[in-house]
C-alpha cells in the first residue's frame, strides 16, 4: 500500500505501534543459546543461574596471620609455639594441636581443631624467622573471639542457591560470581539477527570520495544502533539505486536475518530503489507527520521484517530511536530507554503540523537547549546532542521554561 504524502500523514505513535506488533512476535518466544562465560558479558540471562556448589568452597581465613584456638589466646600477651605453616591453595587438610598455633594466609583452608585468626599485625614472631618456622615461637598480643577472620563454608551462597536470576544482563559482577562458583558457561537470550542495509549510487565507505559522492554514515550509525539495542549485525551492505543489485543484497540478507533495516531510496522521487523492490512485496509505503524522518517504509518479505528509514543520516538515527531502539531492547530482554522530562532553557519555533525531533543538550538541572539546526543533514550537529527534544505537533513556538520531553541518545 502506497501512501499519499500530501494526504493525512500518519501519525508517530501509530507508526511505532505498527512497527512494535511487527516485532512482537520476536520478543514473545524469545530462543536462548549456550555462550562461554567468557563471551556472555551484557548478555541477558534465559533462566536462573544456581550454584552448584557453596561459596566458600570451603572454611578459610580471611587474614594473613596466624590460626588458633580462642581459649589458648583469652589471656594476652601469650606466646605459642609455631607447628606450621598453610599458605593459600594448600591442598592437605591440616589439625591444630591445642596450644599452639599455625600461621596462615589469607584464603588458605583453616586447619580443623581452629576457631579463629589472629592478623599478623597482632602478634610478632619472637622465635624463628619467616622463612624458617622450626622451633618458632609467635607472640599474641590481642584476644580474638570464636570466628573472628573466619570464612565459613557456604557463608557467601549454599548449593542450590540462585546466583543469577534469569533475565539478567550480565554485567562484570555476575561474571564474577558465575566464575567463583566453576560455572563455565551460561544460557543466555539469543540476539536477534539484524541486516543494515543502505542506498544510493552517490556512497562510498572511505577513501577520497569523487566529485558528488558522499561518504556512508547510515551503515555504520545503523550498526552500532542495532548492536547497543542487544541485537547483533548479520549483514552489512550497500547498494547502489540499481533494483536489481539492491534485490540481490536484499535477498540473501533475508536468509540470514530476524528483520532488516534500510536507509535511503523511499521517497516520492526517481531512483527510489527501496520503494521499487518493496512495493511488490505489499509494501507500506507511507509518510509519518513527524520531521525529521517523514517518509518511512515497512514490509515482510519471505517471512521477515523490513523497516525502511530515510536515507539523511539524522532522519536515519532519529527514525531508529523513536520507532526500533525500544522494540528490539524488548526482544533482547532489555528495559526500555523511557523519555524523560525536561525545562527549555531558550524558546524555539517549530512547524506546526509535524512532531518535531530537535536535537539537544541536557545540563544536570535538567535544563535542554537546542543544538545545531533541524535540517536532517546535520549528522555533525547530532555528535554533539545527547537528547531529542520532543515538540508536539500542535506547537509552533515554545517558550523558555516549558515543559518538554526528551528521548536519550
Amino acid at each position: 500500500m502506497t501512501r499519499d504524502p500530501s494526504a493525512n500523514p500518519r501519525s508517530v505513535d501509530d507508526h511505532a505501534g505498527l512497527i512494535a506488533r511487527m516485532l512482537a512476535p520476536l520478543s514473545e518466544e524469545p530462543a536462548a543459546e549456550t555462550v562461554p562465560l567468557e563471551a556472555a558479558l551484557s548478555r541477558v540471562t534465559a533462566d536462573e543461574v544456581r550454584s552448584e556448589v557453596d561459596l566458600p568452597l570451603f572454611r578459610n581465613s580471611q587474614m594473613d596471620g596466624y590460626a588458633v584456638r580462642a581459649a589458648d589466646i583469652r589471656s594476652v600477651p601469650v606466646a605459642l609455639e609455631v607447628s606450621g605453616d598453610i599458605p593459600a591453595g594448600h591442598t592437605s587438610p591440616m589439625t591444630l594441636i591445642a596450644g599452639t598455633a599455625l600461621r596462615i594466609m589469607t584464603g588458605a583452608p583453616v586447619p580443623s581443631g581452629a576457631d579463629t585468626i589472629v592478623p599478623v599485625e597482632d602478634t610478632e614472631l619472637v622465635l624463628g624467622r619467616d622463612d624458617d618456622l622450626a622451633g618458632a615461637i609467635v607472640e599474641i598480643r590481642r584476644s580474638r573471639a570464636v570466628g573472628e577472620y573466619v570464612r565459613e563454608r557456604g557463608s557467601d551462597v549454599r548449593r542450590g542457591d540462585v546466583l543469577v536470576p534469569a533475565g539478567t544482563r550480565l554485567g562484570p559482577r555476575h561474571l564474577a560470581a558465575l566464575a567463583a562458583a566453576g560455572i563455565a558457561n551460561v544460557r543466555v537470550r539469543a540476539r536477534l539477527r539484524v541486516a543494515v542495509l543502505t542506498t544510493g549510487t552517490e556512497l562510498v565507505g572511505s577513501g577520497t570520495p569523487e566529485f558528488g559522492q558522499v561518504f556512508d554514515a547510515n551503515g555504520i550509525a545503523l550498526a552500532a544502533l542495532v548492536e547497543e539495542a542487544g541485537a547483533v549485525v548479520s549483514v552489512r551492505a550497500s547498494s547502489d539505486d540499481d533494483p536489481a543489485a539492491f534485490e540481490r543484497i536484499l535477498e540473501d540478507a533475508i536468509h540470514r536475518s530476524d528483520l532488516v533495516i534500510t536507509s535511503g531510496g523511499i521517497s516520492r522521487g526517481a531512483y527510489e530503489v527501496v520503494r521499487e523492490v518493496l512495493l511488490p512485496h505489499g509494501a507500506d509505503v507511507t509518510t509519518v507527520a513527524m520531521q525529521p524522518g517523514g517518509p518511512q517504509a515497512t514490509a515482510v518479505v519471505g517471512g521477515v521484517p523490513v523497516f525502511a528509514f530515510p536515507g539523511n543520516p539524522v532522519s536515519t538515527q532519529v527514525s531508529f530511536v523513536v520507532f526500533l531502539r525500544d522494540p528490539l531492547r524488548a526482544a533482547a530482554g532489555l528495559p526500555a530507554v523511557p523519555p524523560v522530562e525536561a525545562t527549555l532553557a531558550d524558546g524555539l519555533r517549530s512547524v506546526p503540523g509535524k512532531r518535531q525531533f530537535l536535537r539537544g543538550s541536557l545540563d544536570p538541572s535538567g535544563a535542554v537547549s537546542p543544538v545545531s539546526g533541524p535540517s536532517s543533514h546535520l549528522v555533525a550537529g547530532m555528535a554533539r546532542a545527547d537528547v531529542l527534544i520532543d515538540v508536539p505537533a500542535e506547537a509552533d513556538a515554545l517558550d523558555a521554561g516549558a515543559a518538554v520531553t526528551v528521548w536519550t541518545l
